[in-house]
């Protein structure tokens, strides 16, 4: 199914991807929702569910924002109309919703983050902002009324004094009204706005996008990490400062860029921060690996029963190459690969897939470091098996 309806994979990563917002009618035709909003409220009592109430008072201009685990009480509290609760990263404890984010394959699978679902009844929505990363937003249930407008920039007013960013004036460019199985992509910093037509559910899967800063800070936090306190800045060649010796010369900061390059410009290094980095899960405690490990005779018989090897919904895989060995991070740890040709094939085929079907990796049950490789994985959670 091509989600993004009479446009090719190609066309929108060149016309549209970070460049300007998209509307896609039917992007999910005949679609029905594997919840409903009783199903997200449900989460919301949840403690271990990240999840807000936002409620809008529109004679005052005010919001007001309630933070969960919620309870059943918290719901009868609410008002008839404007309100919206939203739950993050539903896709890791709704597999169908996991099962949505691979709909999106044509955007790195390290580069997503999760999917957030919102409930509003008629009125109820977050206000007109912008976010720094890039988001599709499928119409679950309901409809929703959107309105667009420009890019905006630290510059853009916000409304003082609110729980929320909300913005102080929004041009609007377009809009439109979604429908179940629409999808709206609207990439980084444009403004936008979306308020219920009446019950809806709507479903926003983000990217992640760390800053500048971020990557600046993360990569060399690594590096240092990695060093050795014994090596240190050294001036052999320096030449008497008796003249002006507060001066720092040109051949110091000659030196100290050096020491700065050098230990910058490693690509291995790189590679490695980047995959534990968008591997990290937001919510590392929904993870736990198996209580009591098995063995492979223990799981030998299941490879016959069962279809499918499916990856952990709380699980975030992603793999580089390194001279050809596979290197393959999960939640942010790296993972054994045995050196063979089998276990590398293996371990990308089960990386990249969030379903594989068992017949179609039979040929490398019989192999050693195959085995030791899928035993790790089904013991770490990483894979369980289905049907």
């Amino acid at each position: 199914m091509n989600i993004l309806g009479d446009i090719s994979t190609e066309t929108f990563l060149s016309e549209y991807w970070q460049k300007k917002p998209l509307l896609i009618r039917n992007a999910f035709p005949e679609f029905e929702s594997p919840v409903d909003p009783d199903d997200i409220a449900g989460l919301s009592l949840d403690e271990d569910v990240e999840s807000r109430i936002l409620i809008e008072d529109m004679a005052n201009q005010s919001w007001q924002v309630q933070h969960g685990p919620f309870s059943e009480e918290s719901f009868t509290d609410l008002p008839k109309e404007n309100w919206t609760l939203l739950v993050q990263a539903v896709d890791q404890w709704i597999p169908e919703f996991a099962d949505l984010l691979g709909q999106f394959s044509f955007i790195p699978s390290w580069r997503r983050d999760d999917l957030m679902v919102s409930f509003a009844p008629k009125g109820g929505s977050v206000g007109p902002h912008y976010d720094l990363y890039d988001v599709f937003l499928v119409q679950g249930m309901g409809q929703r009324h959107w309105q667009l407008g420009p890019r905006c920039d630290d510059n853009t007013k916000t409304l003082p004094d609110l729980p929320v960013k909300i913005l102080e004036t929004m041009n609007v460019e377009h809009e439109w009204t979604l429908n179940p199985g629409d999808m709206l992509y609207i990439p980084p910093s444009y403004a936008h706005n979306g308020v219920a037509v009446n019950d809806c559910m709507t479903f926003s899967i983000g990217f992640r996008a760390p800053s500048e800063a971020d990557v600046l800070q993360g990569f060399t936090d690594h590096l240092a990490a990695e060093l050795n306190n014994d090596k240190r800045y050294t001036d052999p060649d320096l030449k008497s400062a008796a003249v002006s010796p507060a001066l720092i010369d040109e051949d110091a900061i000659q030196r100290f860029s050096q020491i700065l390059q050098e230990n910058i410009s490693q690509p291995g290094q790189l590679k490695k921060w980047l995959a534990q980095t968008m591997t990290e899960p937001k919510y590392d405690e929904l993870h736990q690996p198996l209580e009591e490990e098995l063995e492979w005779q223990d799981i030998e018989s299941l490879f016959k029963e069962a279809s499918v090897l499916t990856q952990n919904e709380t699980s975030r895989w992603a793999y580089f190459k390194d001279d050809l060995q596979v290197c393959l991070f999960i939640n942010g740890q790296p993972q054994r690969v045995p050196e063979s040709k089998g276990a590398q094939e293996l371990a990308q085929s089960l990386a990249n897939q969030r379903h594989v079907n068992i017949e179609d990796i039979t040929s490398y049950l019989s192999e050693t470091d195959c085995q030791d490789l899928l035993l790790d994985l089904i013991n770490g959670n990483y894979l369980y098996f289905e049907g």
